[in-house]
């Protein structure tokens, strides 16, 4: 797999390349860029597979690069610094990243769910579009990319009602009516949807949307009632967090 380094930081571009030569031997490193200007050269003249690329750099951004090339059938590992106002259009974009210093283990997964997209072939613009359109809004009208067998689907997490684990799947219900059989684990998107307050997990098996709660009833070791007349279950664990979260006595 040929992948060029786009970063700023020269002892960055070395050490992200010593770390694939050791542990990614499937990528060989054929150019690396200081900047914007000279990684649109280097993607046009070396027509790469795979661009790890720095968010923040001078001259301009990673995010800005993606603007101003006219192919974009290559796959992207953002690179960037933990805490980076990013980092949730990232995950709900279903664009992978990883952080400085970059951990040899998420780089190799990294280089794994690449080489898995590269094989199915991929629609990469669809994913390009939705990390722009969530980098334009704020968070809480973001969408997350929900993960099927075959495809991967884009819904805005305020529509969504209630997750459901099932194992090492999850379905997710929405206030569309439409349902979804996820190939992703509650805690995937537990995870995922930890940067919205208003998702909170309730149960082992349910995680809610408090936008759409509608009741709290005591009885029968609690439980709730969503907007949508579902009824969700509430664990002795999770009930007092619950009700410091509705700020209930």
């Amino acid at each position: 797999m040929k992948a060029i380094i786009v970063d700023d930081e020269p002892k960055s571009r070395e050490v992200l390349k010593t770390l694939l030569e050791r542990f990614c031997p499937v990528v060989s490193v054929i150019g690396s860029a200081a900047n914007v200007d000279d990684a649109k050269k280097l993607i046009s003249a070396l027509q790469p597979e795979l661009v790890f690329l720095d968010v923040e750099m001078p001259g301009g951004n990673g995010f800005s690069l993606l603007d101003e090339i006219d192919r974009n059938d290559f796959e992207i590992i953002f690179v960037t610094s933990y805490g980076h106002y990013a980092i949730p259009a990232l995950r709900y974009s279903a664009i992978d990243y990883l952080l400085k210093p970059v951990e040899i283990v998420e780089l190799k997964n990294a280089v794994l769910r690449v080489e898995e997209r590269l094989e199915k072939k991929n629609d990469l613009k669809l994913n390009y579009r939705e990390l722009n359109q969530n980098l334009s809004v704020p968070a809480s009208q973001q969408r997350i990319a929900i993960h099927g067998v075959n495809e991967i689907r884009f819904i805005a997490a305020k529509d969504i009602i209630r997750l459901e684990g099932d194992n090492n799947y999850t379905f997710i219900f929405t206030s569309t009516s439409a349902k979804y059989h996820t190939s992703k684990t509650l805690k995937d998107y537990e995870e995922l949807l930890q940067a919205l307050p208003n998702f909170v997990r309730v149960h082992k098996s349910h995680m809610v949307n408090l936008d759409h709660l509608t009741k709290f009833m005591k009885d029968d070791g609690g439980y709730i009632i969503m907007s949508d007349g579902s009824q969700v279950e509430v664990s002795r664990r999770k009930k007092q967090d619950l009700l410091d979260r509705l700020k209930i006595q």
